[in-house]
């Protein structure tokens, strides 16, 4: 495979230095793209550079993921109207594990091949270093008119952001470039990759290398990902969609890819999948033939919710899917786990009642202990109408009775009223 092609027809190329296709044809070439460690989970806007290095390493090439400890510490100016928080030390070695634990499960970190993927931390080389070597070292080989010339630096100058900037923000693109001529001495790393925000501060850091080694360095970057409405990619109402279950149920991960724009499945299944072109050609067919039945949505949220997650959070995920949208029946229900089932009914009307209570008629139940019903007589209404269904069963007898080994993980019930009116009664322990 040819990493340029395969980048250029998946539409992940926005800009490259000359040279970077004769290294990749010469030999087996080592690219990194950074990632600031300031949470202990990655989002969804990482997975694009992350790709980038999947493809890499899939075309014979060497990846190094690096994990901006130190660059974490100042806070990035490009694209931002204002400095970050500063993370200390302990904060970063958490969130490093955190990251490398999702890493493992898009690249491989296993034996000892020329294209094994490496992690590092640039936290790991700058801290010995003192400011008077960094500058003498590094500061004097780039002008401060190179550095004034960035987009990030002069939109920060030029009033976007209220504070202007600190001489700690300023210095940030000399640290990255830092991390390149590192990794360039280290590693025998030659290109470097990432959004097209970091264009400048990846060129800065081949720069560096030149004027410091004579040797030569390379820059690639990706389009900045944006949905057919041109707002921002990956953020819900919810906030970020994080990759780690504990922040974003795999069932709401896999919802986020399912609903996405016909425009934007197109776009994404290029970039956050491994299918091959043939493959998206024909979804891409498909979907033109038939769009309502969606098939770029769901090979899309299949496949990265495998490749994030596992094909059984996955089915998990298509079956819960199956419960609320679908014709699931109340066995299907009964294996929905507990955090699958609260994210799927996540802001639906619950209610809360004594275990001490059980068993108990519906109607008492749903129109005296929870509020379902307003009394017992619309309960009844219901029911005579087929239009009240119980996990899943309709209820065809007024004169139910809700039993302890009738509950859902223990302590729930989902009552449905119709078709789309869900509520849930919790049963707590006494």
């Amino acid at each position: 495979m040819n990493f340029i092609e395969e980048l250029t027809w998946r539409g992940m190329i926005h800009d490259m230095t000359p040279g970077v296709e004769d290294l990749l044809k010469k030999e087996v070439a080592t690219a990194y793209v950074g990632i600031d460690p300031t949470a202990d989970s990655l989002h969804i806007g990482h997975l694009v550079g992350i790709m980038m290095l999947k493809h890499f390493q899939r075309c014979g090439h060497k990846p190094i993921v690096l994990v901006g400890g130190a660059t974490g510490m100042i806070g990035d100016p490009s694209g931002k109207s204002q400095e970050r928080n500063l993370l200390d030390e302990q904060t970063l070695r958490r969130n490093q594990e955190g990251i490398k634990k999702h890493l493992a499960k898009l690249l491989n970190f296993e034996g000892n091949l020329p294209t094994t993927a490496e992690m590092v931390n640039n936290y790991d080389w700058m801290k010995p270093m003192s400011f008077l070597e960094f500058i003498r070292d590094v500061g004097k080989h780039i002008t401060v008119n190179y550095m004034m010339s960035k987009d990030s630096v002069k939109k920060r100058l030029n009033g976007e952001a209220a504070d202007g900037m600190s001489f700690t923000e300023f210095t940030y693109q000399l640290v990255q470039g830092y991390d390149f001529l590192h990794l360039y001495q280290a590693k025998r790393c030659r290109l470097q990759m990432g959004g097209s925000d970091q264009w400048g501060n990846i060129t800065t850091g081949a720069e560096l290398v030149r004027r410091k080694t004579g040797g030569e360095a390379f820059a690639l970057t990706c389009p900045l990902i944006t949905k057919a409405d041109g707002s921002k990619f990956g953020k819900t109402e919810g906030g970020n969609v994080w990759l780690d279950a504990r922040y974003t149920s795999p069932y709401k991960f896999y919802q986020f890819w399912l609903n996405v724009s016909d425009a934007d499945a197109e776009k994404y299944i290029k970039i956050f999948t491994v299918l091959d072109k043939n493959a998206v050609e024909k979804l891409v067919a498909e979907q033109t033939a038939a769009p309502h039945l969606r098939p770029l949505q769901k090979a899309l949220a299949k496949e990265v919710t495998c490749m994030v997650h596992s094909e059984e959070e996955y089915r998990k995920a298509l079956e819960a899917s199956d419960v609320l949208f679908g014709s699931a029946t109340s066995d299907i229900l009964k294996k929905v786990d507990e955090s699958t089932f609260l994210s799927m009914f996540e802001g639906v009307p619950t209610f809360t009642v004594g275990r001490e209570k059980l068993p108990l008629k519906a109607a008492d139940l749903l129109a005296v202990e929870a509020q379902v019903f307003a009394s017992k007589g619309e309960f009844r209404k219901l029911v005579q109408g087929g239009g009240l269904s119980i996990n899943k069963e309709k209820v065809g007898d007024a004169e139910t009775i809700i039993s302890p080994d009738m509950l859902l993980n223990g302590q729930y019930l989902l009552v449905q009223k119709g078709k789309k009116n869900y509520f849930i009664v919790k049963i707590r322990e006494h």
